[in-house]
């Protein structure tokens, strides 16, 4: 697997494009944060959710204290303008336009401790990757998407220690559990856009209309462990600066890849005598329905690689007087490591990857999807602004830019996406000497794109004639509810 960076359920989780972060990189773990677009994440000091943010800033919180909250994301892509064609090169046919909606609840919570006056303790629960598609089953692209999702859910521990006045240092560990569905329905060089068209070959009556529900699903899990190194420090009594890095994770996501109604050749049951041989590589008949013959179901143990990439990010946080401050952030997504998806078989007995490792399809043993992606690393920038408005109100916005690290040339159905901008507001209000709330709402901008996709082996060749061309336009709305207690 040394060309797989990612895992073949990653590249799908479409939707990336529908959350405030490149690729699918969540930054929902703070809506304090969010009210300034993250810009200023880590350098601000707030609250606990900087546990995640910059470990090495929980220094500067004075008292023990928790922070929970709840994102909800809601996102539409629309589709339109899709033609495909099958294996054989005839137009696949199906819904041209439509939409898919996603709606998800994203929830964290973190705690900070001073245990003296320069060690402080913390730890959270939090999602740090994560995407969501589902498309119709009908739509004309479905030999290349169907659904598609992966979480990655993070439990951490965080140290932070005050190496003088102004500079602090902090560590962490986090365990991380990924799991991922992928699936896309069957494309069987044809058979299901020939239809009934299929008798005229046979001379007979033998469509089954089963080849035309054929369907591919791989799903996976995998617990690894990541890290954090956080860096705060004061350049005068009203600038902060913050660097923080999260490591890659790497997982080795483990499953089982499912086909259900593969037609089933006459080389595969040559001299049985419960089928109609036609030919080697044509279809058979079953004696007992009369129609083509399938294989209800195929399971084969799989694996595939998953690395959640590093990331570094430089912050700022400027008071300017009493009333006002504002804040900046640049952070890097080390995305270029992510070549391929690679779905490799770990059973015994294969099946399903018998034929798929052949020369005329991925021409690698072993192997039972592949899918090129050659990421590139990309960029965020953020620039916030606060008011306080009150003592005990105080009022947020920013504007954010997310680079794509998706080159249009390897744009898939999976993850329609390219750069986009986000627009965020938000209040942190004062409730009582001991609690704090912090609301927040974002809006994603994002141009309409075009996807140009085929098949490859893994020699990077296409295969076939079988390729998808759709036209896609995303929006996305952010809410966001915190909740802060201070001991």
């Amino acid at each position: 697997m040394k060309k797989s960076s990612l895992a073949l359920l990653i590249s799908a989780v479409c939707y990336s494009q529908l959350v405030q972060a490149e690729g699918y990189k969540l930054f929902e773990q703070s809506v304090s944060a969010m009210g300034n677009a993250y810009a200023g994440r880590g350098a601000q000091i707030t609250d606990a959710s900087l546990v995640y943010s910059n470990p090495a800033a929980i220094t500067e919180l004075s008292a023990a204290q928790w922070a929970g909250g709840l994102n909800l994301i809601h996102a539409e892509t629309k589709y339109n303008q899709v033609s495909a064609q099958s294996a054989a090169g005839s137009a696949v046919v199906g819904r041209a336009d439509g939409k898919n909606s996603l709606n998800e609840a994203v929830p964290f919570v973190f705690y900070s401790t001073p245990v003296d006056d320069r060690l402080s303790l913390g730890a959270g629960f939090y999602v740090p990757f994560g995407l969501s598609a589902d498309y119709q089953d009908d739509w004309a692209g479905r030999y290349f998407a169907d659904e598609t999702a992966i979480e990655v859910l993070a439990l951490t521990a965080v140290a932070g220690y005050k190496l003088t006045e102004q500079w602090s240092l902090g560590l962490g560990l986090s365990l991380n559990h990924a799991e991922g569905t992928l699936s896309k329905f069957k494309d069987h060089n044809g058979l299901c856009e020939l239809g009934a068209g299929i008798n005229q070959l046979y001379k007979a009556d033998v469509y089954n209309p089963l080849v035309c529900q054929s369907h591919y699903s791989v799903t996976g899990d995998d617990l690894a462990v990541g890290y954090s190194i956080g860096l705060h420090g004061e350049l005068n009594p009203d600038l902060r600066i913050a660097l923080a890095y999260h490591s890659a994770i790497r997982f080795n996501l483990q499953g089982d890849s499912v086909i259900s109604n593969t037609p089933v050749t006459g080389a595969q049951v040559a001299g049985n005598s419960n089928f109609i041989v036609v030919g080697p590589t044509l279809p058979a008949i079953s004696k007992q329905t009369g129609k083509l013959a399938v294989n209800p179901l195929a399971i084969e143990a799989s694996e595939l690689a998953l690395t959640t990439p590093a990331s570094l990010a430089l912050s700022l946080d400027h008071q300017l007087n009493a009333t006002w401050s504002w804040q900046a952030s640049l952070s890097w997504t080390l995305w270029s490591d992510f070549r391929s998806i690679d779905i490799i078989s770990r059973d015994a007995t294969p099946s399903i990857s018998l034929s798929t490792q052949q020369p005329q399809n991925l021409n690698q043993a072993g192997y039972i999807g592949y899918i090129p992606e050659h990421w590139r690393d990309s960029f965020s920038a953020a620039l916030g602004l606060s008011w306080k408005v009150q003592s005990d109100r105080t009022l947020k916005t920013g504007l954010a830019f997310d680079e794509n690290p998706i080159e249009q040339s390897h744009r898939t159905a999976r993850v329609p996406t390219t750069d986009r901008i986000w627009w965020t507001i938000g209040m942190n209000q004062q409730m009582s000497a001991h609690w704090t709330l912090d609301l927040a709402a974002g809006w994603m901008w994002m141009d309409a794109l075009n996807v140009r996709e085929r098949e490859y082996n893994v020699q990077e060749v296409a295969l076939y004639k079988s390729g998808l061309n759709a036209h896609f336009d995303n929006d996305a709305w952010l809410l966001g509810m915190q909740l802060n207690y201070r001991y």
